[in-house]
């Protein structure tokens, strides 16, 4: 199959939606599918992903975030899409160049699919727009609307999608690659780093854009509020100044961006993940901690409840309430029994019982049949066992998960 995406994010930037995409395209090429990318343009970005070719289109810096890129509508969108000749046109979080996709996917009569992954116009109350609030909304229906599925990442989201009115709302679960997230990546090394040189004390870990959305600064009450306990912020953001003098005199490190195997070594590497933002239409970094071994500690509010299973793999805390946030972190952190049962509570097991197959937590196929890629007797361990500490070594499996 040929598919075109139109995205409003890709490589260089680096955030949910695009690692979401790039899992996707790597899973579609491996069964031989072909796909062209048109994405903004930013500066040095690839030119290709995969051995596809990324069509790049002239954008803007956001004022409020100059790392965002805004593309408006371009007629080359067009001619690159003539020249690919889809089968499929998906539009990846349309609001800006994403209305070229829909223009022209309707334009060619090639069947469009859309995926909803950030609620925009809440952002924008972030950023001084708050005043686009409603027609930002109409404009999103609109847009998705042309599409025969539209598929989203929770079902909280679907329920709020088809509360706004948009029409074939598809729930899409999020997945991650549990070969890399793993508890046994952990690194002394990067924990003596994460934790400012005090390996030994508790350590919280943050992983995501530092915007003024994600509610960061709260997680200052902990710190004050659990004694010993240490935080590693990872990541970047238009938010990272305001934070860092936020923090000043804190036990925190801002470590900033993190990739590939050495975040992997972060998750692995602390004690517990705290996720305080109130915003997320799911929260990809809360799929990562769990795949790694990490008990999660997230705000109750949208899609939380659905990644999170209270007492099993973490706890949710009251938005605003610094006591319910602090009362979470002493519940995981003051009793490593707890911790320690808490952090096995998603990782990936091979079977249920012997001769039964188990598709693990957030295992997602795109139309074609989940795979597993580990055996048990592969890593020299029986096919039930399981790892009696996220500290030492495990003989669990691994699994890619289908995104």
């Amino acid at each position: 199959m040929r598919i075109a995406f139109v995205t409003e994010s890709f490589l260089p930037a680096t955030d949910g939606v695009v690692t979401r995409l790039r899992h996707t395209l790597d899973e579609l090429g491996a069964f031989g599918d072909e796909f062209l990318i048109i994405a903004p343009k930013y500066g040095e970005g690839p030119s290709s992903y995969a051995g596809a070719p990324i069509h790049r289109v002239p954008a803007v810096p956001f004022p409020p975030y100059p790392q965002i890129k805004l593309a408006p509508p371009n007629p080359s969108v067009g001619s690159a899409l003539r020249r690919f000749r889809p089968d499929l046109v998906h539009v990846v979080n349309p609001f800006v160049l994403g209305a070229s996709g829909v223009f022209y996917a309707r334009r060619m009569g090639a069947p469009l699919v859309a995926s909803y992954h950030t609620n925009v116009t809440v952002y924008a109350r972030f950023y001084g727009l708050g005043f686009l609030g409603g027609l930002g909304r109409r404009w999103v229906r609109a847009l998705h609307n042309r599409a025969r599925i539209n598929l989203c990442t929770s079902e909280t989201t679907q329920e709020y999608l088809e509360s706004e009115g948009v029409r074939g709302v598809r729930f899409w679960p999020q997945g991650v690659d549990a070969r890399r997230f793993h508890p046994d990546k952990l690194s002394k090394d990067l924990r003596v780093r994460l934790s400012g040189g005090s390996p030994g004390e508790r350590l919280l870990l943050y992983v995501g854009r530092l915007g003024h959305e994600k509610n960061i600064a709260g997680l200052k009450g902990v710190l004050s509020g659990v004694p010993g306990t240490r935080l590693a912020i990872v990541g970047d953001g238009p938010a990272r100044g305001e934070l860092e003098r936020e923090f000043r005199g804190t036990p925190t490190v801002f470590a900033g961006m993190l990739q590939g195997e050495e975040l992997a070594q972060a998750y692995a590497s602390a004690d517990a993940f705290v996720f305080p933002s109130t915003t997320e239409t799911l929260g990809l970094a809360m799929i990562e901690a769990l795949a790694s071994g990490l008990p999660v500690i997230a705000a109750r509010s949208g899609a939380t409840h659905e990644v999170v299973s209270e007492g099993e793999s973490g706890f949710l805390y009251d938005p605003g309430s610094v006591e319910s946030m602090v009362s979470a972190v002493r519940r995981v952190l003051a009793d490593e029994d707890t911790r320690l049962r808490l952090s096995d509570g998603h990782v990936p097991r091979p079977r249920d019982g012997p001769g039964r197959r188990r598709r693990p937590p957030f295992a997602v196929t795109t139309g074609r049949p989940w795979r597993d890629e580990g055996e048990g007797d592969r890593l020299g361990g029986s096919p039930d066992a399981s790892p009696s500490s996220r500290w030492s070594a495990s003989s669990t499996p691994s699994w890619t998960l289908r995104c």
